[in-house]
């Protein structure tokens, strides 16, 4: 379980630094653009795409925050631990599927099982945490067992 554990982790750190050099790459060209369309552009027509571009480059700086902010969480996981309680880095397999309680990086394939990595906060990560092996819980009206934690 711990193999599958470090192969997750090195996924989800992989997307988090995909999407965090795509937040800096979109704001650098947030940024040139809005400073091209000024060099070529006046009056009322310059103002707005300034105004645009600006908001472009914020909505990315945000993303950017969040995919740091998600890096900085994922940090303090040790991969190579073995849980018995599902937090934080645990790997947990449920009847409905297989889940890793870390950072929101979507679907991962691990030795082509699927596995769906899920922050904390997440609704089912909330239900989920602090049940061990055999614990059944409800989650949106379905009642579900914990098969196994890692």
């Amino acid at each position: 379980m711990i193999n599958i554990k470090q192969q997750l982790y090195n996924l989800c750190l992989e997307a988090l630094n995909t999407r965090i050099e795509v937040a800096k790459k979109a704001m650098e060209d947030a940024q040139n653009s809005a400073n091209e369309e000024g060099k070529s552009s006046m009056g009322d027509k310059y103002e707005t795409a300034r105004a645009m571009g600006q908001i472009v480059r914020d909505m990315n700086a945000k993303q950017l925050n969040e995919a740091l902010k998600e890096l900085a969480t994922l940090k303090l996981i040790n991969p190579e631990t073995q849980q018995t309680v599902i937090q934080p880095g645990s790997v947990a397999i449920t009847g409905s599927g297989n889940y890793f309680i870390a950072v929101s990086a979507g679907m991962l394939k691990v030795d082509g099982k699927t596995w769906v990595a899920l922050s904390p906060a997440t609704p089912l990560a909330q239900v989920l945490l602090n049940k061990k092996a055999g614990d059944t819980f409800e989650f949106r009206g379905k009642k579900e067992k914990v098969v196994e934690v890692g």
